[in-house]
């Protein structure tokens, strides 16, 4: 996109232009509804902005008559630029839909970024794989196999606090699993339709749901007011509801004491969770602190 075009349209244009892309980009599709509801413009306005975006990049849509939608092409190349984490923000928040060079934070704010940021393309692959519900084959490094080639079926996106995955059903294991992003080196769409059980449906950690009561750790906290307040809680008890597939990294990223007896210690450790047999089953408490060490004992 060349700077006289960016010029010549007004802020607003550039973002409709920008969410434009991010649909076609991620999602594979986008109809004139979308601009619509998205931006409360006319159906007539919307149509002027597909129309000014093909002016724009002619060969990255096209038109599906059956479907009357606009479809990615095969010969689709971005022309907007966005970070990893304004994507993934998008995807997970549906914040932010405009094009993020533009945007300043009205104070001044500050963040840890992402030390692992995922490629942009290969994640376009996946979401466009999980808008469609088909499989993707991808080139996956493991910690225990190295490099291998796999056929997954991608349903969700999951941030565990430190990195994304993607929550899949994965044909080589005949299990729902956890991918990371930045471990998958090329993927590409799988035009076979998934099988039953092989949908989000079927994946028993995922659907499931955990209530876990959280209070300040009886040994390690001087003084549990202080950490009443700070998160919230409710007659000194933080009560949640978490997904089965995510109460393991949960656990970690909080530092939440898992053990029965409240035995870790350490200033970092200002958590228990109290309700111990809430998470009897879960599949992923490696990652949740005291928790697998103690069953093993």
């Amino acid at each position: 996109m060349s700077s006289t075009q960016l010029s010549d349209m007004t802020q607003t244009q550039r973002d409709r232009l920008a969410f434009i892309e991010l649909r076609m980009r991620f999602l594979g599709e986008i109809r004139r509804q979308d601009l619509v509801t998205r931006f409360g413009i006319q159906a007539a306005a919307a149509t002027r902005d597909i129309g000014q975006y093909k002016n724009i990049a002619p060969r990255n849509l096209d038109y599906d008559t059956k479907g009357k939608v606009y479809v990615r092409s095969d010969w689709f190349r971005p022309v907007f630029e966005f970070s990893a984490e304004r994507v993934l923000t998008w995807l997970s928040h549906g914040f932010g839909d405009g094009e993020p060079l533009r945007l300043r934070s009205l104070v001044p704010c500050e963040s840890p970024g992402l030390l692992s940021k995922p490629d942009l393309e290969i994640l376009s692959v996946l979401t466009r794989a999980i808008h469609k519900k088909c499989a993707v084959e991808i080139s996956y490094r493991a910690l225990s196999s190295g490099l291998t080639t796999r056929e997954i079926v991608p349903f969700a996106l999951a941030d565990d606090g430190l990195r994304w995955h993607v929550r899949a059903y994965d044909r080589r294991s005949g299990e729902f699993r956890d991918f990371v992003l930045t471990r998958i080196a090329d993927a590409r769409l799988v035009t076979v339709r998934p099988e039953e059980r092989e949908m989000s449906d079927q994946d028993i950690q995922w659907n499931r749901i955990a209530e876990i009561e959280l209070v300040p750790h009886p040994a390690n906290v001087q003084h549990p007011d202080t950490i009443e307040a700070e998160y919230a809680m409710e007659n000194g008890v933080l009560r949640m509801r978490v997904r089965a597939a995510m109460a393991g990294y949960l656990m970690r990223r909080w530092n939440v004491d898992c053990t029965e007896d409240h035995s870790l210690k350490g200033s970092e450790f200002r958590l228990w969770l109290r309700n111990r047999q809430a998470l009897y089953g879960v599949t992923n408490l490696i990652f949740a602190p005291g928790y697998v060490s103690q069953e093993k004992a």
